[in-house]
């Protein structure tokens, strides 16, 4: 939904070029109630876009400071309705856009070099636009949030829909598993263990910081760059074990005991609290699975797939009594698309959830068994799997029937997209707007930005 707004602020995040930091005379082009829009602002959008390699439909001095005024309209909103996102979000798309800029560039060096700035720098200036990216999706989200689809819009819509304008639905799958963890030796859980006793003990004596530890030797890999650090979280947000033991930890300066979650074995450093919120900085290191282990689960995985191929037992009642995937064996094994909240995935999707599953159904059979695998868990965790390729749907045109939850949400991005578009346009009318002459000249989407006298 929204995309073409909620795509706004990412045209923004680079908008810290060094070509233009120093060269360009800055001067107010547009003020948007009491906010200025710089020419710098400007130039240093298009230079990143001729960068980036993306085009604009239309005259660039004209498209950008209009993105950029619209993104201040829904700041503006958000300001008065007090709506904000966590720290955690911004660190966590920090991230994905810092290793982005790196992947682009070529290395931490090469970026630096060509921001002419460090990367602690660079970071900085990004975080304030990431906040306000993630700032403006949010309003976005509340301004829309009533709208209610019923399948009588949905019908309406696909009656109304020309037939050379039905999307095509490529082939879909619907994908059944069932999974083992490896026994992990008591001598290998006493070996993690040991390393965060010396870890906490290093940290006590002050001979390290937590954070350069964290740095040095956690597993989450989310985490480990940042020292560790979350970001405010909910006690809901994070798994039990973790946050039975943080939200009781008042000292910044001592380390929590050893806790063990699904994801493995975490020490805990407490930042800060607000309210209901905490940031903790932690510790995670996995047990490693020894090949003979693997070598057990796989054969005992072969063994279950020969006993559902000679009608022993089916596969959904492996997957609800022997599988060890708490969030499909309440579901038969099924495996859920977390994008559409169904059963379905395009092969795509599939991939983005686990690249081991997707290739292994790629080559099965409706009906069949796939030989046993390893794959890596949404936790991190080396597991072995047998799946089921249940259904293949072959690419189509959408059918009411078939592909109902698609068009639904076709229909309610359009109607989110058609409901903010007025939000914009009302807002133009109640907002002060100023255009320094030299820019007012533009086709505008949204011409309520120059008033007539």
């Amino acid at each position: 939904m929204c995309a073409k707004f909620c795509a706004l602020w990412m045209f923004l995040l680079l908008s810290v070029a060094a070509f233009g930091q120093n060269n360009v005379i800055d001067e107010v082009v547009w003020v948007v109630g009491d906010e200025a829009i710089l020419k710098s602002d400007v130039e240093n959008e298009r230079l990143n876009a001729q960068y980036e390699g993306r085009k604009f439909n239309g005259d660039p001095y004209c498209i950008i400071p209009e993105q950029l005024a619209v993104q201040k309209l829904f700041l503006h909103q958000a300001e008065i309705d007090s709506i904000e996102v966590s720290e955690q979000e911004v660190l966590s798309r920090l991230e994905q856009q810092t290793n982005w800029l790196i992947d682009q560039i070529g290395s931490k060096e090469k970026m630096e070099e060509y921001y002419n700035k460090t990367s602690t720098q660079i970071r900085e200036m990004l975080r304030e636009n990431i906040r306000n990216g993630l700032t403006v999706e949010k309003m976005q989200r509340e301004i829309v949030g009533d709208i209610k689809i019923v399948p009588a819009d949905v019908r309406r819509y696909f009656k109304n829909l020309p037939q050379d304008s039905i999307p095509y639905v490529p082939t879909q799958v619907e994908v059944q598993i069932v999974t083992l963890e490896p026994k992990i030796p008591q001598e290998e859980i006493e070996r993690v263990k040991k390393a965060l006793r010396d870890y906490t003990e290093q940290i006590n004596k002050g001979e390290i910081a937590f954070s350069t530890l964290a740095r040095l030797y956690s597993e989450d890999e989310g985490t480990r760059r940042r020292g560790g650090e979350l970001g405010f979280m909910g006690r809901g947000q994070l798994v039990p074990e973790y946050a039975n033991v943080a939200f009781n930890l008042q000292d910044p300066k001592k380390v929590s005991k050893i806790v063990e979650s699904e994801f493995g074995f975490h020490i805990i450093q407490l930042i800060e609290k607000r309210g209901d919120r905490i940031n903790t900085r932690h510790i995670l290191l996995k047990p490693r699975v020894e090949e003979t282990d693997l070598e057990a689960s796989l054969l005992r995985l072969d063994s279950i797939a020969k006993d559902i191929r000679n009608a022993k037992f089916t596969f959904d009642e492996a997957a609800t009594f022997i599988s060890q995937d708490k969030d499909t064996r309440n579901n038969h094994g099924l495996m859920a698309n977390p994008n559409s909240g169904t059963a379905r995935f395009e092969m795509q999707e599939l991939a983005q959830v686990s690249q081991e599953v997707a290739k292994t159904v790629e080559g099965l059979n409706v009906g069949e068994i796939s030989e046993p695998f390893t794959m890596i868990n949404n936790k991190g965790k080396e597991i072995c799997a047998i799946v089921k390729l249940k259904a293949r749907i072959d690419g189509h045109k959408a059918t009411i029937t078939e592909d109902y939850q698609r068009l639904k949400a076709i229909v309610q991005s359009k109607l989110g997209d058609e409901k903010l578009e007025k939000w914009i346009r009302d807002k133009q009318k109640s907002t002060y707007v100023r255009i320094n002459e030299n820019w007012v000249k533009c086709d505008f989407k949204y011409p309520g930005w120059v008033r007539k006298e």
